[in-house]
Protein backbone atom coordinates (compact mmCIF):
# COMPACT_ATOMS: atom_id res chain seq x y z
CA UNK A 1 0.00 0.00 0.00
CA UNK A 2 3.00 2.21 0.54
CA UNK A 3 3.65 2.11 -3.02
CA UNK A 4 0.05 3.23 -3.80
CA UNK A 5 0.22 6.71 -2.01
CA UNK A 6 2.00 8.47 -4.86
CA UNK A 7 -0.21 6.87 -7.70
CA UNK A 8 -2.19 9.42 -10.03
CA UNK A 9 -5.74 7.45 -9.42
CA UNK A 10 -7.94 6.70 -7.13
CA UNK A 11 -7.37 2.69 -5.62
CA UNK A 12 -10.12 0.88 -4.65
CA UNK A 13 -10.16 -2.44 -2.52
CA UNK A 14 -12.57 -5.45 -3.81
CA UNK A 15 -14.48 -4.89 -0.92
CA UNK A 16 -15.14 -1.10 -2.07
CA UNK A 17 -15.49 -1.67 -5.30
CA UNK A 18 -18.33 -4.00 -4.50
CA UNK A 19 -19.53 -1.94 -1.85
CA UNK A 20 -20.42 0.72 -4.56
CA UNK A 21 -21.61 -1.69 -7.39
CA UNK A 22 -24.23 -2.90 -4.23
CA UNK A 23 -24.42 0.89 -3.34
CA UNK A 24 -25.46 1.77 -7.38
CA UNK A 25 -27.48 -1.05 -8.12
CA UNK A 26 -29.69 -0.77 -4.68
CA UNK A 27 -30.29 3.03 -5.76
CA UNK A 28 -31.08 2.19 -9.52
CA UNK A 29 -33.47 -0.74 -8.83
CA UNK A 30 -34.78 0.00 -5.39
CA UNK A 31 -37.85 -1.93 -6.14
CA UNK A 32 -38.33 -4.05 -9.13
CA UNK A 33 -40.55 -6.73 -10.26
CA UNK A 34 -39.44 -9.51 -12.16
CA UNK A 35 -41.09 -12.52 -13.34
CA UNK A 36 -39.64 -16.08 -14.41
CA UNK A 37 -38.67 -19.22 -13.27
CA UNK A 38 -37.52 -20.93 -10.32
CA UNK A 39 -35.20 -23.36 -10.29
CA UNK A 40 -32.04 -24.62 -8.32
CA UNK A 41 -34.73 -24.17 -5.28
CA UNK A 42 -32.97 -24.75 -1.89
CA UNK A 43 -33.63 -24.01 1.45
CA UNK A 44 -30.97 -24.54 4.22
CA UNK A 45 -30.91 -25.06 8.26
CA UNK A 46 -31.72 -21.06 8.53
CA UNK A 47 -34.85 -20.77 6.55
CA UNK A 48 -33.58 -18.31 4.28
CA UNK A 49 -34.43 -19.69 0.66
CA UNK A 50 -31.87 -19.36 -2.12
CA UNK A 51 -32.47 -19.89 -6.14
CA UNK A 52 -32.16 -19.47 -9.56
CA UNK A 53 -34.70 -17.00 -11.27
CA UNK A 54 -34.11 -17.60 -15.01
CA UNK A 55 -35.96 -17.40 -18.56
CA UNK A 56 -34.98 -18.79 -22.35
CA UNK A 57 -32.42 -16.10 -22.26
CA UNK A 58 -30.93 -15.39 -18.92
CA UNK A 59 -30.93 -16.15 -14.95
CA UNK A 60 -29.85 -14.28 -11.97
CA UNK A 61 -29.36 -15.69 -8.51
CA UNK A 62 -31.75 -15.04 -5.94
CA UNK A 63 -32.31 -15.11 -2.17
CA UNK A 64 -35.32 -14.94 -0.22
CA UNK A 65 -34.85 -14.11 3.38
CA UNK A 66 -36.69 -16.08 5.94
CA UNK A 67 -38.39 -12.48 7.95
CA UNK A 68 -39.49 -11.63 4.52
CA UNK A 69 -40.77 -15.03 3.56
CA UNK A 70 -43.67 -15.31 6.48
CA UNK A 71 -45.58 -12.81 4.45
CA UNK A 72 -46.64 -15.47 1.39
CA UNK A 73 -48.65 -18.72 2.41
CA UNK A 74 -47.36 -20.28 -0.33
CA UNK A 75 -44.01 -22.46 -0.47
CA UNK A 76 -41.92 -21.85 -3.86
CA UNK A 77 -41.39 -24.46 -5.73
CA UNK A 78 -38.88 -25.52 -8.57
CA UNK A 79 -40.34 -24.69 -11.95
CA UNK A 80 -42.94 -22.10 -10.37
CA UNK A 81 -43.34 -19.34 -12.93
CA UNK A 82 -43.10 -16.33 -10.06
CA UNK A 83 -43.71 -12.75 -9.87
CA UNK A 84 -41.08 -11.30 -7.28
CA UNK A 85 -40.99 -8.00 -5.97
CA UNK A 86 -36.81 -7.51 -5.28
CA UNK A 87 -34.53 -5.22 -5.11
CA UNK A 88 -31.13 -5.82 -7.33
CA UNK A 89 -27.78 -5.72 -5.05
CA UNK A 90 -24.71 -7.33 -4.85
CA UNK A 91 -23.20 -10.83 -3.11
CA UNK A 92 -20.18 -8.62 -1.59
CA UNK A 93 -18.51 -12.11 -0.77
CA UNK A 94 -18.65 -13.79 -4.13
CA UNK A 95 -18.90 -10.45 -5.94
CA UNK A 96 -22.59 -11.70 -8.05
CA UNK A 97 -25.17 -9.95 -8.75
CA UNK A 98 -28.17 -10.80 -6.93
CA UNK A 99 -31.76 -9.86 -6.78
CA UNK A 100 -32.77 -9.88 -2.91
CA UNK A 101 -36.73 -10.79 -2.93
CA UNK A 102 -39.48 -8.50 -0.59
CA UNK A 103 -42.83 -10.66 -2.08
CA UNK A 104 -43.29 -13.15 -4.32
CA UNK A 105 -46.40 -13.77 -5.96
CA UNK A 106 -46.74 -17.63 -8.31
CA UNK A 107 -48.35 -16.72 -11.90
CA UNK A 108 -51.70 -17.97 -13.27
CA UNK A 109 -53.28 -19.02 -9.60
CA UNK A 110 -53.59 -16.57 -6.70
CA UNK A 111 -50.75 -16.88 -3.95
CA UNK A 112 -53.75 -17.83 -1.07
CA UNK A 113 -54.80 -20.77 -4.10
CA UNK A 114 -52.09 -21.97 -4.59
CA UNK A 115 -51.20 -22.18 -0.73
CA UNK A 116 -54.70 -23.80 0.00
CA UNK A 117 -53.89 -26.44 -2.94
CA UNK A 118 -50.13 -27.01 -1.08
CA UNK A 119 -51.46 -27.53 2.34
CA UNK A 120 -54.43 -29.57 1.59
CA UNK A 121 -52.37 -32.39 -0.87
CA UNK A 122 -49.44 -32.18 2.04
CA UNK A 123 -52.14 -32.96 5.00
CA UNK A 124 -53.95 -35.32 2.83
CA UNK A 125 -50.61 -37.31 2.23
CA UNK A 126 -50.40 -37.56 5.77
CA UNK A 127 -53.69 -39.07 6.46
CA UNK A 128 -55.16 -36.10 8.43
CA UNK A 129 -58.91 -36.22 5.32
CA UNK A 130 -59.11 -40.29 5.95
CA UNK A 131 -62.39 -40.93 6.45
CA UNK A 132 -61.34 -43.84 8.98
CA UNK A 133 -60.53 -41.26 11.53
CA UNK A 134 -63.63 -39.30 11.33
CA UNK A 135 -65.57 -39.90 14.92
CA UNK A 136 -69.58 -39.90 14.66
CA UNK A 137 -71.42 -37.62 16.34
CA UNK A 138 -73.84 -38.19 19.03
CA UNK A 139 -77.24 -38.98 18.94
CA UNK A 140 -77.97 -36.58 21.51
CA UNK A 141 -75.63 -34.06 23.06
CA UNK A 142 -76.18 -32.85 26.28
CA UNK A 143 -73.30 -29.90 26.27
CA UNK A 144 -71.88 -28.62 23.20
CA UNK A 145 -68.63 -26.11 22.68
CA UNK A 146 -68.46 -23.83 20.09
CA UNK A 147 -65.36 -21.68 18.85
CA UNK A 148 -66.51 -19.16 17.12
CA UNK A 149 -66.83 -14.72 17.44
CA UNK A 150 -68.94 -14.18 20.16
CA UNK A 151 -70.10 -11.09 18.20
CA UNK A 152 -71.11 -12.61 14.96
CA UNK A 153 -74.09 -13.66 13.18
CA UNK A 154 -73.00 -17.38 13.61
CA UNK A 155 -73.35 -17.89 17.53
CA UNK A 156 -76.82 -15.89 17.07
CA UNK A 157 -77.79 -18.44 14.42
CA UNK A 158 -76.29 -21.64 16.27
CA UNK A 159 -77.84 -19.85 19.48
CA UNK A 160 -80.96 -19.49 18.46
CA UNK A 161 -81.94 -22.73 16.04
CA UNK A 162 -80.04 -24.81 19.23
CA UNK A 163 -82.49 -23.44 21.60
CA UNK A 164 -85.69 -23.57 19.41
CA UNK A 165 -85.13 -27.17 18.62
CA UNK A 166 -83.93 -28.38 22.41
CA UNK A 167 -83.96 -25.59 25.24
CA UNK A 168 -82.17 -28.10 27.54
CA UNK A 169 -78.79 -28.32 25.24
CA UNK A 170 -75.92 -26.74 27.44
CA UNK A 171 -74.12 -24.29 25.05
CA UNK A 172 -70.27 -23.12 25.99
CA UNK A 173 -68.54 -20.61 23.80
CA UNK A 174 -64.72 -20.08 23.50
CA UNK A 175 -64.65 -16.62 21.95
CA UNK A 176 -61.84 -16.04 18.96
CA UNK A 177 -61.37 -13.94 16.57
CA UNK A 178 -62.18 -15.87 13.38
CA UNK A 179 -59.91 -13.45 10.90
CA UNK A 180 -56.67 -12.23 10.89
CA UNK A 181 -53.33 -12.67 12.28
CA UNK A 182 -54.38 -13.39 15.82
CA UNK A 183 -57.40 -16.02 14.86
CA UNK A 184 -55.18 -19.22 14.24
CA UNK A 185 -53.57 -19.51 17.53
CA UNK A 186 -56.38 -18.47 19.32
CA UNK A 187 -58.66 -21.11 17.43
CA UNK A 188 -56.30 -23.09 17.96
CA UNK A 189 -55.47 -22.65 22.23
CA UNK A 190 -59.61 -22.92 21.82
CA UNK A 191 -59.46 -26.81 21.07
CA UNK A 192 -56.95 -27.48 23.24
CA UNK A 193 -59.19 -25.76 26.26
CA UNK A 194 -62.35 -27.93 25.36
CA UNK A 195 -60.20 -30.91 24.57
CA UNK A 196 -58.86 -31.03 28.47
CA UNK A 197 -62.83 -30.95 29.34
CA UNK A 198 -64.71 -33.85 30.01
CA UNK A 199 -68.31 -32.68 29.79
CA UNK A 200 -68.31 -31.78 26.09
CA UNK A 201 -69.87 -34.28 23.56
CA UNK A 202 -69.21 -31.97 20.46
CA UNK A 203 -67.43 -29.04 19.04
CA UNK A 204 -68.48 -26.58 16.49
CA UNK A 205 -65.91 -24.71 14.76
CA UNK A 206 -68.05 -22.05 12.67
CA UNK A 207 -68.15 -17.99 10.86
CA UNK A 208 -70.23 -16.84 8.45
CA UNK A 209 -68.90 -15.97 5.25
CA UNK A 210 -66.04 -14.25 3.42
CA UNK A 211 -62.90 -13.95 0.95
CA UNK A 212 -60.68 -16.58 0.80
CA UNK A 213 -58.48 -13.85 3.04
CA UNK A 214 -61.02 -13.61 5.41
CA UNK A 215 -61.37 -17.32 5.90
CA UNK A 216 -57.83 -18.23 5.66
CA UNK A 217 -57.47 -18.77 9.62
CA UNK A 218 -59.19 -22.14 8.81
CA UNK A 219 -56.78 -23.04 6.03
CA UNK A 220 -53.62 -22.55 8.69
CA UNK A 221 -51.99 -25.92 9.25
CA UNK A 222 -52.23 -25.20 12.78
CA UNK A 223 -55.66 -25.32 12.77
CA UNK A 224 -56.04 -28.31 10.57
CA UNK A 225 -53.78 -30.50 12.84
CA UNK A 226 -55.52 -29.07 16.42
CA UNK A 227 -59.08 -30.80 14.99
CA UNK A 228 -56.93 -33.70 13.56
CA UNK A 229 -55.94 -34.33 17.62
CA UNK A 230 -59.55 -33.38 18.98
CA UNK A 231 -60.81 -36.36 20.99
CA UNK A 232 -64.05 -34.54 21.26
CA UNK A 233 -65.90 -34.64 17.44
CA UNK A 234 -65.66 -31.46 15.32
CA UNK A 235 -68.10 -30.02 13.07
CA UNK A 236 -66.98 -27.37 10.94
CA UNK A 237 -69.52 -24.37 10.04
CA UNK A 238 -67.44 -22.00 8.13
CA UNK A 239 -68.59 -19.69 5.04
CA UNK A 240 -71.81 -20.12 2.97
CA UNK A 241 -72.41 -23.87 1.51
CA UNK A 242 -69.72 -23.11 -2.01
CA UNK A 243 -66.95 -22.05 0.47
CA UNK A 244 -64.22 -25.02 1.50
CA UNK A 245 -61.41 -24.98 4.06
CA UNK A 246 -59.05 -27.40 5.26
CA UNK A 247 -61.07 -27.33 8.38
CA UNK A 248 -63.50 -28.88 6.27
CA UNK A 249 -61.51 -31.82 5.08
CA UNK A 250 -60.16 -32.30 8.66
CA UNK A 251 -63.22 -32.27 10.75
CA UNK A 252 -65.40 -35.17 11.86
CA UNK A 253 -68.32 -33.72 9.37
CA UNK A 254 -68.94 -30.86 7.30
CA UNK A 255 -72.19 -28.25 7.57
CA UNK A 256 -72.82 -25.76 5.16
CA UNK A 257 -73.49 -23.31 7.41
CA UNK A 258 -73.52 -22.50 11.03
CA UNK A 259 -77.06 -22.73 11.22
CA UNK A 260 -76.74 -26.28 9.30
CA UNK A 261 -74.13 -27.16 12.23
CA UNK A 262 -76.77 -26.18 14.79
CA UNK A 263 -79.97 -28.42 13.06
CA UNK A 264 -77.16 -30.92 12.26
CA UNK A 265 -76.17 -31.73 15.84
CA UNK A 266 -79.23 -31.02 17.87
CA UNK A 267 -82.30 -33.18 16.56
CA UNK A 268 -85.91 -31.24 17.33
CA UNK A 269 -87.08 -32.15 20.46
CA UNK A 270 -91.10 -32.57 19.51
CA UNK A 271 -90.02 -35.00 16.48
CA UNK A 272 -87.80 -37.20 18.51
CA UNK A 273 -90.93 -37.08 21.10
CA UNK A 274 -93.17 -38.29 18.15
CA UNK A 275 -90.82 -40.48 17.15
CA UNK A 276 -90.57 -42.18 20.15
CA UNK A 277 -93.96 -42.49 20.67
CA UNK A 278 -94.66 -44.02 17.17
CA UNK A 279 -92.40 -46.49 18.17
CA UNK A 280 -93.64 -47.28 21.54
CA UNK A 281 -97.25 -48.10 19.92
CA UNK A 282 -95.31 -49.82 16.92
CA UNK A 283 -93.71 -51.91 20.11
CA UNK A 284 -97.02 -52.19 21.60
CA UNK A 285 -98.94 -53.34 18.77
CA UNK A 286 -96.06 -55.70 18.09
CA UNK A 287 -95.98 -57.29 21.39
CA UNK A 288 -99.66 -57.66 21.72
CA UNK A 289 -99.35 -59.80 18.19
CA UNK A 290 -96.83 -61.86 19.95
CA UNK A 291 -98.82 -62.32 22.70
CA UNK A 292 -101.67 -63.40 21.16
CA UNK A 293 -99.70 -65.75 18.76
CA UNK A 294 -98.04 -67.70 21.70
CA UNK A 295 -101.40 -67.71 23.47
CA UNK A 296 -102.84 -69.58 20.07
CA UNK A 297 -99.79 -71.76 20.08
CA UNK A 298 -100.00 -73.18 23.69
CA UNK A 299 -104.03 -73.78 23.35
CA UNK A 300 -103.36 -75.83 20.49
CA UNK A 301 -100.38 -77.36 22.46
CA UNK A 302 -102.69 -78.11 25.24
CA UNK A 303 -105.55 -79.61 22.99
CA UNK A 304 -102.87 -82.11 21.47
CA UNK A 305 -101.15 -82.85 25.25
CA UNK A 306 -102.47 -86.06 26.51
CA UNK A 307 -101.64 -85.93 30.59
CA UNK A 308 -99.80 -88.76 32.24
CA UNK A 309 -103.00 -89.97 34.16
CA UNK A 310 -104.92 -90.06 30.74
CA UNK A 311 -101.73 -92.10 29.51
CA UNK A 312 -102.01 -94.83 32.62
CA UNK A 313 -105.82 -94.98 32.81
CA UNK A 314 -105.15 -96.00 28.61
CA UNK A 315 -102.28 -98.60 30.21
CA UNK A 316 -104.83 -100.08 32.39
CA UNK A 317 -107.61 -100.30 29.92
CA UNK A 318 -105.56 -102.24 27.92
CA UNK A 319 -104.17 -104.86 30.90
CA UNK A 320 -107.56 -105.51 31.56
CA UNK A 321 -108.35 -106.17 27.84
CA UNK A 322 -105.35 -108.69 28.22
CA UNK A 323 -106.52 -110.30 31.01
CA UNK A 324 -109.36 -110.72 30.03
CA UNK A 325 -108.10 -112.23 26.26
CA UNK A 326 -105.98 -114.62 28.89
CA UNK A 327 -108.93 -115.96 30.51
CA UNK A 328 -110.72 -116.61 27.66
CA UNK A 329 -107.13 -118.16 25.97
CA UNK A 330 -107.04 -120.26 29.05
CA UNK A 331 -110.89 -121.60 28.69
CA UNK A 332 -110.84 -122.51 25.56
CA UNK A 333 -107.62 -124.57 26.48
CA UNK A 334 -109.48 -126.35 29.11
CA UNK A 335 -112.29 -126.74 27.30
CA UNK A 336 -110.11 -128.21 24.33
CA UNK A 337 -108.53 -130.50 26.57
CA UNK A 338 -111.66 -131.72 28.52
CA UNK A 339 -113.12 -132.17 24.72
CA UNK A 340 -110.46 -134.69 24.12
CA UNK A 341 -110.28 -136.87 27.64
CA UNK A 342 -114.27 -137.05 27.05
CA UNK A 343 -113.43 -138.30 23.72
CA UNK A 344 -110.87 -140.63 24.89
CA UNK A 345 -113.04 -141.88 27.37
CA UNK A 346 -115.73 -142.48 24.65
CA UNK A 347 -113.05 -144.14 23.11
CA UNK A 348 -112.33 -146.30 26.21
CA UNK A 349 -115.95 -147.69 25.92
CA UNK A 350 -115.83 -149.89 22.84
CA UNK A 351 -112.79 -151.54 24.57
CA UNK A 352 -114.01 -154.82 26.34
CA UNK A 353 -110.93 -155.59 28.94
CA UNK A 354 -112.10 -153.70 32.14
CA UNK A 355 -108.91 -153.89 33.24
CA UNK A 356 -107.64 -152.60 30.42
CA UNK A 357 -110.37 -149.01 30.77
CA UNK A 358 -109.21 -148.91 34.56
CA UNK A 359 -105.55 -148.46 33.79
CA UNK A 360 -106.64 -146.09 30.98
CA UNK A 361 -108.69 -144.43 33.89
CA UNK A 362 -105.86 -144.12 35.69
CA UNK A 363 -103.90 -143.08 33.11
CA UNK A 364 -106.09 -140.42 32.27
CA UNK A 365 -106.56 -139.27 36.42
CA UNK A 366 -102.90 -138.96 35.74
CA UNK A 367 -102.87 -136.84 32.56
CA UNK A 368 -105.57 -135.02 33.62
CA UNK A 369 -103.94 -134.23 37.30
CA UNK A 370 -100.74 -133.03 35.21
CA UNK A 371 -102.58 -130.97 32.67
CA UNK A 372 -104.30 -129.63 35.39
CA UNK A 373 -101.73 -128.61 37.27
CA UNK A 374 -99.73 -127.68 34.19
CA UNK A 375 -102.31 -125.10 33.81
CA UNK A 376 -102.07 -124.12 37.19
CA UNK A 377 -98.84 -123.07 36.93
CA UNK A 378 -99.01 -121.75 33.69
CA UNK A 379 -102.01 -119.57 34.38
CA UNK A 380 -100.20 -118.18 37.57
CA UNK A 381 -97.42 -117.38 35.89
CA UNK A 382 -99.36 -115.07 33.05
CA UNK A 383 -100.96 -113.62 36.36
CA UNK A 384 -97.26 -113.04 37.94
CA UNK A 385 -96.41 -111.20 35.43
CA UNK A 386 -99.28 -109.27 34.77
CA UNK A 387 -99.22 -108.31 38.58
CA UNK A 388 -95.52 -107.38 37.90
CA UNK A 389 -96.01 -105.22 34.63
CA UNK A 390 -98.98 -103.63 36.62
CA UNK A 391 -96.68 -102.64 39.91
CA UNK A 392 -94.06 -101.63 37.35
CA UNK A 393 -96.44 -99.28 35.76
CA UNK A 394 -97.52 -98.02 38.55
CA UNK A 395 -93.96 -97.55 40.14
CA UNK A 396 -93.61 -95.43 36.61
CA UNK A 397 -96.68 -93.18 37.35
CA UNK A 398 -95.50 -89.33 37.72
CA UNK A 399 -98.45 -88.82 39.90
CA UNK A 400 -96.92 -91.23 42.46
CA UNK A 401 -94.00 -89.84 42.25
CA UNK A 402 -95.44 -86.12 42.91
CA UNK A 403 -97.28 -88.10 45.59
CA UNK A 404 -93.95 -88.64 47.32
CA UNK A 405 -93.03 -84.48 47.44
CA UNK A 406 -91.97 -84.29 43.96
CA UNK A 407 -93.14 -81.80 41.45
CA UNK A 408 -92.47 -81.01 37.59
CA UNK A 409 -91.12 -77.71 36.68
CA UNK A 410 -91.83 -76.35 33.35
CA UNK A 411 -90.06 -73.17 31.93
CA UNK A 412 -91.89 -70.40 30.73
CA UNK A 413 -93.66 -69.24 28.10
CA UNK A 414 -92.60 -72.52 25.79
CA UNK A 415 -93.85 -74.87 28.94
CA UNK A 416 -90.09 -77.00 28.49
CA UNK A 417 -89.70 -79.90 31.31
CA UNK A 418 -86.45 -78.94 32.77
CA UNK A 419 -84.24 -81.60 34.36
CA UNK A 420 -81.21 -79.73 35.39
CA UNK A 421 -80.21 -75.95 36.61
CA UNK A 422 -77.93 -74.91 34.15
CA UNK A 423 -80.76 -74.81 31.83
CA UNK A 424 -82.81 -71.59 33.67
CA UNK A 425 -81.30 -68.07 34.09
CA UNK A 426 -81.80 -65.58 36.59
CA UNK A 427 -85.16 -64.08 36.40
CA UNK A 428 -87.12 -67.00 34.05
CA UNK A 429 -90.36 -67.63 34.65
CA UNK A 430 -91.18 -71.51 36.05
CA UNK A 431 -94.41 -73.46 36.36
CA UNK A 432 -94.62 -76.47 38.86
CA UNK A 433 -96.82 -78.91 39.15
CA UNK A 434 -97.31 -80.72 42.38
CA UNK A 435 -99.21 -84.05 43.44
CA UNK A 436 -102.13 -81.19 44.02
CA UNK A 437 -102.06 -77.59 42.99
CA UNK A 438 -99.57 -75.74 40.78
CA UNK A 439 -97.49 -72.84 40.88
CA UNK A 440 -95.71 -69.81 39.27
CA UNK A 441 -92.36 -67.98 39.96
CA UNK A 442 -89.36 -65.96 39.30
CA UNK A 443 -85.64 -67.71 39.87
CA UNK A 444 -83.71 -65.19 41.59
CA UNK A 445 -80.81 -67.84 42.44
CA UNK A 446 -79.08 -70.92 40.92
CA UNK A 447 -77.04 -73.38 42.43
CA UNK A 448 -75.30 -76.17 39.61
CA UNK A 449 -75.08 -79.45 41.24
Amino acid sequence: MEDLKNFPYEVLTVHELTSRIRGRLEEAFPAVWVTGEISNLKTPYSGHTYFTLKDDQAQIQAVFFKHRKRYIRFEPEDGMQALCKCVVTVYEARGTVQISVDYMEPMGLGALHLAFEQIKERLEKEGLFDPAHKKKLPLLPQRIGVITSPTGAAIQDILNIISRRFANVEILIAPVHVQGESAAPEIVEAMEVMNRREDLDVIILARGGGSLEDLWPFNEEKVARAIYSSSIPVISAVGHETDFTIADFVADFRAPTPSAAAELVVQNKAEIQARIAAMEKRLQNQAGNILNRVRSGLEIFSRRLISPEQRLNRVRQRLDDLNEDLNTSLRHRLDSLKAHIHGRMNSLRFLSPMDRVRELRGRLKAYAKKNQREIMIALQGRRDRLSALSARLETLNPLNVLHRGYSIVYKLPEGKIITESRKISLNDRLRIHFHSGKAECTVDHIEEG
